[in-house]
């Protein structure tokens, strides 16, 4: 009863008075899923004339560039006539960040990324993407037997969340019955304590980082806890990659399914899995092209770039712009007849991937692998300081082999080169990152989002 209250009348209320029009665009979207491919397409066409029109004659950034490149909106056709525009990164967004602004958006909201792989991107999205982005979360939410208003235990980390827990926050998340628990802080006190809150919450739903539901898990486990006697219904997992024993864990723990989500506040909502185990795109939303690194779009199976065009950032927009994630996009159709085009797989963070020596790129598995099934190693992270200096800093406990300590450079030499130095180092802990996620490969060495890279 409380559930279909919040779902029906107080969130759609909630979001009504700050203006934003979720509710018809979750309708919206609601209906559009079940199109056919032919259809969406024309649609995501129809909204980029709108968007590349409305950019080009009064946001000053692209109303100079398409004077530069004699684009055209208004003859655009097909979505592939986008390629004509170059792409747009963070880089870009900085030097122009008030030329993006459209001079009519009111009501623009400030947002920066968490900056885990470099310099914090500052950006600003208005009302209608907002309501956009919260719609698209919310059907993708609905496609699990769960909704707004069900209990949940979020575990986050961001401080924009974190830093707005004031009282009119906290009200709005009791009504809505959320509970957020600060992936910051993973002691073996703030643990016991998540377990607690878990089972008096006795959530319908987890939200949260997969490196922090995973380390949850494997902390009741270890202490004999059960957790998957709760109801749990779901699992949503996002802004880190998932990894297949991280699934399995809380799958197992939990006791449910895990839905993996895709996206980020710069690129919006990008996809989501059903329960059919497609990773679907927001087509209705967004455009999504993979590149290779000279920018030229790949096909479908090949991996690249994501580089994304939203369809409802006219205060702001973002046309083409680099994502920094490495993705490939399916050939096939899912199973539960959503018409959405899916990703067949997310790779990662280009910062996720390592170069040996002699320039060839290898994903960061090649090395988590040799690391992840060591008995006594509680937690880890690779960091590639350059082609030639690799640390591995080890969380262990007293069930560990020292030997280790000789046998993983020459493990990891065997991937990287046998130039490479390799320094391990055992920690007392190795704290997330100031988001509150956790990355286990962070390289500083430049690599190429490309298809031909080297999963070995």
């Amino acid at each position: 009863m409380w559930t279909r209250f919040v779902s029906a009348a107080l969130f759609p209320l909630h979001e009504k008075l700050k203006g934003h029009t979720t509710v018809a665009v979750r309708k919206q979207l609601e209906a559009a899923q079940w199109w056919p491919a032919e259809r969406l397409q024309a649609l995501q066409l129809e909204r980029l004339r709108t968007l590349l029109t409305e950019a080009g004659a009064r946001v000053p950034y692209y109303r100079e560039l398409f004077a530069r490149l004699r684009f055209d909106p208004a003859a655009v056709r097909h979505l592939a006539d986008l390629q004509v525009l170059p792409l747009l990164d963070k880089a870009i967004i900085r030097a122009h960040t008030e030329a993006l602004k459209h001079p009519q958006a009111r009501g623009l909201s400030r947002f920066n990324t968490g900056g885990s792989s470099g310099e914090p991107l500052i950006f600003f999205i208005g009302k209608e993407r907002v309501s956009h982005d919260v719609a698209a979360k919310w059907r993708a939410t609905r496609w699990w037997g769960v909704d707004i208003g069900d209990p949940e235990i979020v575990v986050w980390g961001s401080p924009i969340e974190l830093g707005s827990q004031d009282r009119v926050r906290a009200l709005r998340d009791t009504l809505l019955r959320t509970e957020l628990l600060p992936a910051f802080e993973m002691s073996e006190s703030k643990l016991d304590g998540f377990v607690a809150a878990i089972r008096r919450r006795r959530p319908k739903m987890l939200f949260g980082y997969p490196s922090a539901l995973s380390h949850i898990a494997r902390h009741a486990e270890a202490r004999g806890a059960r957790l998957d006697d709760l109801g749990i219904r779901v699992a949503f997992v996002t802004s880190e990659r998932l990894y297949d024993e991280q699934r399995a864990t809380i799958g197992r723990v939990f006791g449910c399914p895990v839905a993996n989500g895709y996206g980020g506040r710069d690129a919006g909502f990008i996809a989501h899995e059903c329960p059919e185990g497609g990773m679907h795109l927001t087509a209705e939303d967004l455009v999504v092209e993979i590149v290779d690194r000279d920018g030229h779009v790949l096909p479908a199976g090949q991996a690249g770039e994501v580089v994304v065009t939203h369809l409802a950032t006219r205060d702001f927009p973002f046309i083409r712009y680099r994502t920094g994630d490495v993705a490939v996009l399916s050939k096939e159709r899912c199973a539960c007849g959503r018409g959405l085009p899916m990703l067949e797989e997310i790779q990662g963070r280009t910062t996720d991937f390592v170069v040996a020596a002699d320039g060839t790129v290898l994903h960061g598995l090649a090395l988590v692998y040799i690391l992840r099934d060591l008995p006594g190693v509680r937690q880890f992270k690779i960091i590639q300081e350059s082609r030639l200096e690799t640390r591995v800093l080890l969380v262990t406990d007293p069930t560990f082999d020292t030997s280790m300590l000789d046998v993983i450079p020459i493990k990891f030499r065997a991937r990287l080169g046998d130039a490479v130095q390799v320094a391990v180092e055992q920690v007392e802990d190795i704290p997330p990152e100031r988001s509150g996620k956790f990355r286990y490969v962070v390289s500083r060495v430049a690599t190429t989002s490309q298809g031909a890279l080297n999963h070995a």
